[in-house]
């Protein structure tokens, strides 16, 4: 077979490869934003509409419902706690995971590695499996019921895939960096602060973006661990009034995209820094 036949077969499986993975992608993006699509305009039409042709669009923009939903649902008070939530813990876990990382990184301690080894044991263990211990241990510890007894397991369940990132990260930085600092006089302080936290920068995004997702979403330990209706996070309240408005689907639809739209604007904004992050080598070893 000549080269001529064999340019003409490769350039054919490539095109014939292109159309696949474009028509898969098209096809996997429909079935990613038809709900979402579906869920924002039934979100305008009133209950009885929905009922008598649940695909259809609305005649006219029902906005009462989203007035009646953040008012009865008590949305903006879950709103807030969700939003000192998930800054409080995602702040503590990005800040003490790079100091981890840095001493994963570059400190050449024996018991580094068992150490590290045991951070990363942490991604084997889920949240439902400590569920029931976890409460008994905040009872006796008497910090059920309050906004620390909620941030300290998004911190420690965050911590185990966050040190991954930043030890991996940290480790590719030169060495020649630290002495130079070491030289001028820097300590250890100093040269984490000034040298490896401004070039972390790539990473520090990565994980910020992944501890915001992760945190804003969770609801298992909302759900367990208080019983306060001034403590619940926005996806805890939303179920709480789903499960009382189950009657009116606009509502409930009005309810969901208020509980979904931060995190797809969080997406739209932050999803190149994300891409940049990945591209830095953040998981690479």
């Amino acid at each position: 077979m000549s080269k001529m036949t064999l340019g003409i077969s490769r350039s054919r499986d490539v095109l014939a490869w292109r159309i696949f993975a474009s028509v898969f992608m098209v096809f996997f993006t429909f079935l990613t934003l038809a709900p979402l699509i579906w869920l924002l305009y039934s979100s305008f039409k009133p209950h009885p509409a929905i009922i008598r042709n649940v695909f259809a669009l609305p005649t006219q923009l029902f906005v009462e419902n989203y007035t009646k939903a953040w008012r009865l649902g008590n949305l903006g008070l879950y709103t807030i706690n969700s939003v000192v939530y998930t800054a409080s813990a995602t702040v503590i876990t990005v800040f003490l995971a790079l100091g981890a990382g840095y001493g994963f990184g570059k400190f050449g301690y024996r018991i580094s590695g068992y150490l590290y080894t045991f951070f990363i044991m942490g991604l084997l263990v889920t949240a439902h499996s400590v569920l029931v211990p976890l409460f008994i241990l905040e009872t006796r510890l008497s910090i059920d019921d309050t906004r620390f007894g909620v941030i300290l397991p998004y911190v420690a369940f965050g911590l185990p895939f966050m040190v991954y990132l930043a030890t991996s990260f940290i480790r590719g930085i030169p060495d020649s960096l630290e002495e130079v600092a070491r030289i001028d006089g820097a300590g250890y302080l100093k040269i984490f602060w000034h040298v490896i936290r401004p070039i972390s920068a790539p990473v520090v995004a990565t994980m910020t973006i992944f501890s915001f997702v992760n945190n804003w979403n969770e609801f298992v330990f909302v759900f367990v661990l208080t019983s306060k209706q001034s403590l619940r996070s926005l996806p805890v309240g939303v179920n709480a009034f789903a499960g009382g408005m189950s009657r009116d689907y606009g509502l409930l639809f009005a309810a969901l995209v208020i509980a979904t739209l931060p995190m797809i604007l969080f997406y739209v904004f932050f999803h190149e820094q994300l891409k940049r992050g990945f591209a830095a080598g953040a998981i690479k070893e």
